[in-house]
């Protein structure tokens, strides 16, 4: 089996190195050719995961070209926002039998298509039947410390998710399979929206019951949208609708909840990501979110908030009033 992950992040890196340590060899691209090399030398990915050792079966690379040649399986793991770029970049070099497997969590804001969709468009897919999507409550660090993990992967192509099923698998690392695509990339997707609601939250000094109440009420409008385009209502209290979304929303390595927090505490947005050097997906999303909920006549009452905060159009103290004195109505 011949793999590639595109895209050296905290993820990616760390999926290529979980797969090296199984005994394959990985081509690693990353945008940065300074990083390719950096982490050839060195065997650390010193920008985005400091700290972790990389497999000797791991060979970095900035040439899309060398990472996807004559590969089997494709691993895409680089920011939502780029993923089209990046697959009209690839697609000369990728074989009609390669696998492709995203691993990236958005909504693009032009289209409002997930990532696999837009791999799809891009290359000119009838049919998903290459496909899968990973996804599951997983900070890359704590999956690179080999701390015990669990995901879902999602294909519809049940054959093909049980092969990379096998292929993902390890001790710490354990793989359940899903024929919900829909449900399993939207749920990956919006839950950043609603961390960042509850790290505003967190900012304000509201506590727990407001968070808990985030979450749940987050996952109600999660779930009406995914719902309406044909998700799977089980799929959204599994690992990548419920317990990804209780991780991003609580745990202090989410960089969404972070964002939030910074938020709440009064700064601006172009202050926080001038800060930072890794993406929060929510920022982006939470417009795609808005739109298409609009588009689809669903009520996303959080997700419409956040992202007025994000674009400027309210701060976080007229956003909390305005969700507590809606109209009362049943759960």
């Amino acid at each position: 089996m011949h793999i590639g992950v595109i895209g050296a992040g905290s993820w990616g890196t760390t999926l290529a190195n979980l797969l090296a340590g199984k005994g394959f060899t990985i081509a690693l691209w990353a945008y940065e050719a300074e990083l390719a090399g950096s982490m050839a030398v060195k065997k650390e990915n010193h920008l985005y995961l400091p700290g972790i050792p990389l497999s000797e079966n791991i060979i970095p690379t900035a040439s899309l070209e060398e990472a996807a040649r004559g590969k089997d399986l494709l691993f895409i793991v680089t920011p939502s926002h780029v993923v089209r770029q990046t697959l009209q970049n690839l697609a000369a070099h990728l074989s009609a039998q390669t696998m492709l497997a995203s691993a990236s969590k958005g909504i693009e804001n032009t289209t409002l298509l997930t990532m696999t969709a837009v791999i799809s468009d891009v290359l000119g897919l009838k049919d998903r039947q290459r496909l899968a999507v990973l996804s599951g409550p997983t900070f890359a660090l704590e999956v690179s410390k080999k701390i015990p993990s669990a995901v879902t992967l999602a294909s519809e192509n049940q054959p093909l998710a049980r092969e990379i099923q096998q292929i993902l698998s390890t001790p710490f690392f354990r793989v359940y399979t899903n024929a919900d695509v829909a449900g399993v990339e939207l749920g990956g997707a919006l839950k950043n929206v609603i961390a960042i609601a509850a790290g505003i939250s967190d900012g304000l000094s509201f506590g727990f019951n407001t968070r808990a109440a985030l979450i749940t009420r987050g996952l109600a409008e999660i779930s009406r949208l995914a719902l309406h385009m044909g998700a799977d209502r089980h799929t959204l209290s599994g690992l990548s609708g419920l317990g990804d979304l209780v991780l991003t929303c609580t745990g202090e390595l989410s960089r969404n909840r972070t964002v939030g927090v910074r938020l709440g505490r009064g700064e601006s947005l172009a202050e926080i990501t001038r800060d930072m050097r890794t993406v929060a997906e929510g920022i982006r999303t939470a417009e795609s979110a808005h739109d298409l909920s609009r588009r689809m006549g669903v009520a996303m009452p959080i997700t419409e908030q956040v992202n007025s905060i994000l674009r400027g159009h309210k701060n976080p103290k007229e956003a909390v009033m305005e969700l507590m004195t809606r109209d009362l109505k049943d759960e």
